[in-house]
């Protein structure tokens, strides 16, 4: 027998309630971003968000796969209820608190950092693109080099620096420039639409030859480059999961090099893919970490960690003001400890169960051309023909608007995928649920 409350859609949607709420945020509110769908949360818990008008929806984006232990986990809000009731704020630039140099210990002895460096060192900011920022001024501080690369696909955030490194959307980038310069990419193992045109089971990750055959010969000789940034799995640019070979080859030609080589995990860090660390699926061992999203369950805290001989700065060169707030170290530590008593388990059990069923929903509808990920960071990928791949971008925006009108939540990512990110807390009866209802949205459209 089911235990679940969700869905439960007692309204058309948007509802009054929530109809009121949206015009008040379309007159006072910066309109930056194009919603998918017209939800209005009032209040969530687990893997139920609840809207104004008391309709219940299915989880499964988790503020962006931020949400790691659920929404509002009892031991998390009793962490920041504790904590608030004892410090809010004092700039950990400038003073010590005990909650960031206990969050720092834990993540410094269980960050995959390279040794070589010293024993891990964590700087803390508010979010990924903060911690992303922190990582390339490290990088040119330390090894006295300008340029740095990234991959076509990247998202690693919004601000300058950040930006200048993003090749996700055009539309992410248009009318900012100049941007940072000596910024290069290069192509990414994206294997379901391989960059160099060759398949993954015959292919020798060639798409790493543009980076040492034409980047390294003209334009970015590797002496010159501080550091090359890198999602273990691609977050925002469609979920994408690389040959092991790719990062293998990739650390291998940074390591020849003297180029630090930076992962950011802001995305796909902290659990989401059945490991506390994406970089552990491909032993991977990068010089700087990048952390943010689900490290404190939707309170803002990013992380930055390398060795010590690399994390030094010269006096008052970086700070933050925010950065490692005391009721944000607080929600990690107790995120963290869930993390490591099972949800990361959890994650891979689950993620491999809903895998499995988006493979059969894949074989029921000829509009799925891939399905793909690691542990509950999950994609379909939708084509206009399985032959050419093409993307029918066009269906994601309908599709995710079906499956919000029959309670759950979804997001797109790259071109023409649809994420599915829930808490990590998620059952495989849930899951069950999701599929049924992305089945029903899928033929509605």
């Amino acid at each position: 027998m089911t235990t679940l409350t969700a869905p439960s859609i007692v309204t058309k949607l948007p509802g009054p309630k929530a109809k009121a709420l949206i015009e008040k945020d379309e007159r006072y509110v910066s309109q930056h971003f194009k919603k998918d769908y017209p939800l209005v949360v009032e209040e969530a818990s687990g893997m139920v968000v609840t809207d104004s008008d008391g309709n219940r929806f299915l989880d499964f984006a988790a503020g962006i796969a931020v949400c790691s232990t659920g929404h509002c986990h009892p031991r998390v809000v009793a962490a920041i209820r504790e904590q608030a009731g004892k410090l809010l704020h004092m700039c950990p630039t400038d003073f010590y608190t005990r909650p960031v140099a206990e969050l720092a210990e834990r993540l410094a002895q269980v960050a995959p950092v390279r040794s070589g460096g010293g024993s891990p060192r964590v700087f803390f900011s508010n979010s990924g693109a903060e911690a992303v920022e922190a990582s390339i001024k490290l990088a040119r501080l330390r090894t006295k080099r300008q340029k740095i690369v990234a991959f076509f696909g990247a998202f690693h955030g919004r601000t300058m620096g950040a930006l200048s490194l993003t090749a996700s959307k055009a539309v992410q980038r248009k009318g900012y420039a100049p941007l940072l310069p000596e910024v290069h990419h290069t192509y990414y193992a994206q294997c379901y639409r391989c960059p160099v045109g060759l398949k993954p089971e015959t292919c020798d990750v060639e798409c790493l030859d543009h980076l040492e055959k034409t980047l390294f010969k003209t334009i970015a000789p590797p002496e010159e480059i501080a550091a090359i940034l890198v999602e273990p799995v691609q977050g925002e640019g469609g979920y994408f999961v690389p040959k092991k070979e790719f990062l293998t080859r990739l650390q291998a030609l940074a390591n020849e090099h003297g180029i630090l080589l930076i992962a950011d995990e802001v995305q796909a860090g902290m659990g989401r893919t059945g490991k506390l660390f994406a970089s552990e699926h491909f032993d991977l061992a990068p010089d700087i970490l990048v952390l943010a999203k689900g490290i404190a369950s939707g309170m803002p805290l990013a992380a930055m960690i390398a060795g010590d001989k690399l994390l030094q700065w010269s006096s008052g060169g970086h700070g933050s003001t925010y950065g490692g707030n005391a009721v944000s170290c607080a929600a990690a530590l107790a995120t963290l400890d869930l993390l490591q008593e099972g949800l990361t388990a959890n994650a891979a059990k689950v993620g491999a169960h809903l895998l499995r069923s988006l493979e059969e929903l894949k074989a029921k509808h000829a509009v799925i051309g891939d399905a793909r990920g690691l542990g509950l960071m999950l994609a379909i990928d939708l084509v206009k023909d399985r032959e050419s791949r093409a993307p029918a971008k066009e269906l994601v925006g309908p599709i995710l608007k079906a499956a919000f009108e029959r309670g759950l939540l979804l997001l797109g990512c790259g071109e023409s995928a649809i994420r599915l990110a829930p808490p990590l807390i998620v059952t495989e009866e849930e899951a069950d649920v999701a599929v049924r209802i992305l089945d029903e949205a899928l033929a509605a459209v």
